[in-house]
């Protein structure tokens, strides 16, 4: 590692933070660790790391600077956007101030992430990939687990991939449950976990079949930055989808990524709840 190339993994909430920092280490690095006030919920021990604001441009510069940061990884998520009497700008940043308000107020959240790369941009540092860090993780196309989609899983797959790929381009969301053919939630800034307590509160009260299962779809938003909120998967992704009575989950290969993958395949085989990867380079093929 070059001198003032460190890397530094600015964490949000999630296992994802953790996940990256071990590879590193792994790697040899010594990552500086960004812990997002009121977002980052994991334990830090044996990490150098400090906690700022949201929206503090000017804190995010000293500690860059200050530790030779030159590569920076946006980990983990963010609940909630900082209000504009939050963010504290650095000079570099001063003039882009009602830009940044603007996008914060009224823009999706790819948008939101492309600003805070470029801002970080500005600071002389690169960006990149959690997947670039540990490309373990990332989804392959194909069944992964001991269960495969059924032809009417395959219909509600090719169903929630249109519907995930519509919203994508809203950037409204990355998600879609289709059962029996009928899209019945579209994942918003809930997020999927909270969208699948939602599929099983309808399934519930009658409001969706119970004869048919379903299943949840995850992908890329088409113009999204790589760099930055993949769609993830893990074991309580696993478990909310086992609550809504779903049949599988199907993520975007090679731009997606699992968490705990052996954790996560152990309880969906055990719930009978297939996960497969999209290749949709070649048409959202599946099989692997």
């Amino acid at each position: 590692m070059a001198s003032g190339d460190r890397l530094a993994i600015i964490a949000g909430s999630g296992l994802l933070p953790h996940y990256v920092a071990k590879a590193a280490v792994d790697e040899g690095e010594s990552p500086f660790i960004v812990r997002l006030k009121n977002e980052a919920d994991l334990n830090w021990d044996g990490y150098e790391s400090e906690i700022i604001g949201v929206g503090d441009l000017a804190g995010l510069e000293r500690i860059f600077k200050n530790n030779g940061i030159g590569r920076v990884v946006l980990s983990g998520g963010v609940k909630r956007r900082p209000e504009w009497r939050e963010i504290h700008p650095n000079l570099k940043s001063l003039l882009k101030i009602p830009s940044v308000i603007k996008t914060l107020l009224a823009k999706g959240d790819d948008a939101v992430l492309q600003m805070v790369m470029k801002l970080i941009e500005a600071q002389g540092c690169r960006v990149l990939g959690a997947h670039e860090i540990v490309p373990g993780l990332l989804a392959v196309t194909g069944p992964m687990g001991a269960r495969a989609p059924d032809k009417a899983d395959q219909d509600d797959i090719r169903k929630a991939m249109h519907a995930a790929k519509t919203i994508g381009l809203l950037d409204v969301g990355q998600g879609a449950v289709s059962v029996g053919g009928r899209i019945v939630a579209l994942e918003g800034v809930e997020g999927t976990d909270a969208m699948l307590e939602r599929v099983a509160h309808l399934r519930a009260n009658g409001r969706i079949s119970q004869r048919r299962k379903g299943v949840l779809v995850k992908l890329c938003k088409p113009q999204q930055d790589v760099r930055a909120d993949l769609p993830t998967i893990g074991p309580s992704t696993i478990a909310n989808a086992a609550k809504a009575g779903l049949a599988g989950i199907a993520v975007e290969a090679g731009r997606s990524l699992v968490l705990d993958r052996e954790t996560m395949l152990r309880d969906a085989d055990q719930a009978g709840i297939f996960v497969c990867g999209i290749d949709m380079s070649l048409g959202g093929d599946f099989r692997g």
